[in-house]
Parts: C-alpha cells; structure tokens; sequence
C-alpha cells in the first residue's frame, strides 16, 4: 500500500504520539516523509501555499538536507555553487544577528532555521534569539520553521531542542533520530496551516513510502523509550561527564548541547588527525560540514557512563599523542 489511500493504525498511533510532546492550545497536525530533506522540502511548500509569499530566509552556513529545495536554504557556496541554479528568492542571515532581524519583511514566507546550527559548529541561539526571530515572523506574518533534524527526539536533554528556548515554531522539521536507525522525516505545524496543502490544487504535497507502517513501527518504539524513560535527563548529566573529562589545553571550547556536542581544536588539521587516530583505535567521531576545527560528539543517547569515560579516555590519548 502507497500514496497513503489507507489509514493506517501504526503512522496515526506514531502521529498521535509525537503531537503529544507539543505543549500549547494548537491542534498539530504531521505530515511523514521518507527523511529530513524531504521534510525540509515539505515544510518549505506548505510555508509557501499559507502565507501566499515565496521569499525564504535562511541562515549562512546553514544545513537542511542536499535536495535542490534544502540546499537552496543552506547558505555555503561552497557546497551549492555546482548545482545553481537553485529555488529563487532565498535571502541569508546570520544567526544571532539580531541586527539582521530587519531583513524579515512582509515579502516573507517564512524564515527557517536550525534550532542549534550544525554544521556551522554546534552553535546555539543567544540572548533570546529565537524568541526575537519568532517575535519579528509574527509582526510581518512570516511563519518560523525550526529545523530539529539534528537537535530533537532528545538529543538536547528536551524532546524537541526549541524547549530549551522557551519558543514553539509554526512548522517543525524532524528526522534521523526520529526512527531510532530507520529512514523518516517528519513536518509538523497546526492543523489550520497543514490544512493548505489540500487544495489549489489538490495533492499539493504527496510522498509514496511517506508513513510506511514498518517505519512508523520503528519511529513509535523509539518515541516511547525515549519519552518513558531518563534518557533525555541522562542526556544533560552526560554532558556534564564529557565536559568534565575532557580537559586538555589543545581543546580550545566544547560547543553544544546535552549529547549533542563539538570539541573545537587550533586548526582543522589537528581536528582531522584526531578523528582518524582515533577511528584507528576503535572510536567513532566525526567531522563537521562546514566548521574545520570540530570534532563531533554525538553519540546514541543510550551510551553508558561507563563508555563516555572509556571513550574519553582514549579521546584524551589521541589528542596527547598529536598535539605533542
């Protein structure tokens, strides 16, 4: 069964849960996809079709996903130059930048931004930032998109990460964690704004494989763990235990949030050593997309304390043994 011509008992359970993690009045409604671009792309048409606007506002050095409409909100020319021409009408801001508030304007659809910056370095929003964002949608009737593709389904010690920022966004992208390993993607917003895609025309968004039942199944047991037990606490005081242990005067700052964390090194050489040396050894990190002198720590948020001090440990020898 394809294109969703069935209800079908798993994807409404799943839709059903994940609504129940939104506080508020609002009446949520969620549209599954196969990943978080094909959120993206969702979220993006549907901000489109409500507000009867086509300017975007993104953030430079932002990450949304790699199909046309994503990268066209992903404001690094190095990564989209190959593939221009991109959608048009995609304005850039920096995040943070309250300053650059003023370039939101009645022409906008929306403004989409990742709740923690990913690939720019695990940066999180400052001073209320993305209250004020929220604040200026609302004056100039632009809709916030919040991208919580890297940052939900408790990474940051909160289901969705915007909680940590006392705001809720008018359209939620979500994916990777969601299906604890399996693929999906999710838009979420209310269900008066969800309601647009219906009509003019009709079939406005469609996905085949969108809500596929053995996925959802995936995504609701992953929900339920995660919401019945500490993990999401356990998230906070693992990172506590990683900023407590990794003590080195090469690491110049631990950027981020809960499991969701960045060492910043000198120089991305440095960075790049360490993620090699210690892949050679047994321990898994990663690179950042656009910031050099990260080494990503995003481990499964069941990871024992027992294994962050192993995995520090030999981290810590790694960094000894190329900074010397």
């Amino acid at each position: 069964m394809v294109y969703g011509e069935f209800i079908q008992q798993t994807s409404v359970h799943l839709c059903k849960l994940l609504t129940a993690q939104l506080s508020g009045q609002q009446n949520w409604s969620v549209y599954l996809t196969n990943s978080g671009t094909e959120a993206t792309e969702g979220a993006l048409k549907l901000a489109k079709r409500f507000t009867n606007r086509h300017e975007i506002i993104a953030a430079k050095n932002a990450y949304h996903g790699n199909t046309q409409g994503a990268m066209s909100v992903c404001g690094n020319e190095n990564q989209n130059r190959a593939f221009r021409p991109l959608i048009p009408g995609v304005k850039f801001i920096t995040f943070n930048n309250e300053a650059d508030l003023q370039k939101i304007t009645t022409n906008t659809a929306a403004v989409i931004l990742e709740t923690i910056q990913g690939g720019a370095g695990f940066i999180e929003p400052k001073n209320n930032y993305l209250l004020k964002v929220k604040k200026r949608c609302k004056t100039v009737g632009a809709l916030l998109i919040l991208d919580e593709i890297q940052s939900g389904i408790g990474r940051t010690g909160q289901f969705f990460g915007f909680e940590n920022y006392n705001l809720t966004p008018d359209i939620i992208v979500s994916g990777k964690g969601l299906g604890g390993g399996m693929p999906i993607g999710a838009f979420i917003s209310p269900l008066h704004i969800m309601n647009s895609l219906k009509e003019n025309p009709k079939l406005g968004h469609i996905t085949t494989f969108g809500g596929h039942p053995v996925i959802a199944a995936s995504a609701l047991a992953t929900i339920k763990e995660i919401t019945s037990s500490n993990l999401m606490a356990e998230a906070l005081e693992k990172e506590q235990l990683f900023r407590k242990l990794l003590q080195h005067k090469a690491i110049k700052e631990i950027r981020g949030k809960g499991l969701m964390l960045a060492i910043l090194f000198k120089t991305p050489e440095i960075a790049s050593q360490i993620i090699l040396k210690s892949l050679e050894k047994g321990l898994l990190l990663f690179w950042l997309l656009f910031e050099g002198k990260a080494v990503r720590i995003t481990p499964p948020l069941t990871i024992s304390k027992d294994e962050i001090q192993k995995g520090c440990k030999l981290l810590l020898e790694v960094i000894k043994e190329v900074t010397r």
